[in-house]
């Protein structure tokens, strides 16, 4: 296996934890998150993850989403060299709404 298919996780694993009240992560830019959403995801940019760690919110694992997988994918691998528990979700919020994933619009709550 190699680390990236570590790191990933497919939408029905993905959808079963969601339901379970996993924290979601999204990578994307602010423009992008507000067209269309998972509900509860919290936006860190991919460019501002970096400056913005001490938001980084808490998950065991988190569950790093983007628009189909390549950046959540590369903010995976960061934050687990930061020592996070972080998984990339395969596909991203395009195929979660493609297979009937809820989303929501609007920009990130402060």
């Amino acid at each position: 296996m190699t680390e990236s298919q570590s790191l990933e996780v497919d939408l029905g694993s993905f959808a079963k934890a969601y339901s379970e009240g996993a924290t979601v992560l999204d990578v994307r830019n602010p423009d992008e998150y507000e067209l269309a959403h998972v509900p509860g995801a919290i936006l860190i940019p991919l460019s501002e993850l970096a400056a913005r760690q001490e938001e980084i919110p808490d998950g065991n694992p988190l569950y790093v989403i983007c628009a189909v997988g390549g950046r959540s994918l590369t903010a995976a691998q960061a934050l687990v060299r930061a020592g996070y528990n972080a998984v990339s979700v395969a596909g991203g919020t395009k195929q979660w709404m493609e297979t009937g994933g809820e989303v929501v619009t609007g920009p990130s709550p402060s």
